[in-house]
């Protein structure tokens, strides 16, 4: 799905259960996308709403492209998202009804346009973050134990 990754969400899979991606355009305005080309993007604390029919990001920061002019963007304006009308009633019905909700999950390009991947997820408490690491660790020992067993 994805072609050149410039920013992941790695907090995202610390912090929930994802059921579901989607792969949607995103409206970028200006200087923006030569800020993107050149990795100036941080999803850490950003989050998606759907509103009037249409899907927002929030709080995704690019930074003010350095050669930029006094047309330069605002770093954390909310940016629309490109999706089908069906993925769209689709989120909304996981989001309203079920008590998820939408989170980017990484930025990258795909055949030269910037596509961000939103995940619908359900919120992890403490003790099932504890028992995801567990289970990380314990992948990771497996897989040191096969490689030192391998030479």
């Amino acid at each position: 799905m994805a072609g050149k990754i410039i920013a992941k969400n790695k907090k995202a899979y610390h912090d929930y259960f994802i059921e579901d991606t989607f792969e949607c355009g995103i409206v970028l305005v200006g200087t923006e996308i030569k800020a993107v080309r050149a990795g100036h993007v941080q999803l850490k604390d950003s989050f998606a709403r759907v509103k009037n029919g249409e899907v927002y990001i929030h709080n995704m920061h690019i930074s003010p492209y350095e050669h930029g002019n006094i047309f330069n963007h605002e770093a954390t304006r909310v940016r629309k998202l490109l999706l089908h009308r069906r993925e769209i009633l689709k989120i909304n019905q996981a989001i309203t009804q079920d008590g998820y909700t939408l989170v980017p999950l990484q930025l990258h390009f795909k055949n030269g346009f910037a596509k961000i991947v939103v995940g619908i997820g359900k919120g992890k408490k403490n003790y099932d973050k504890r028992e995801s690491l567990k289970q990380k660790d314990m992948q990771r020992d497996i897989a040191r134990a096969f490689k030192d067993n391998q030479r």
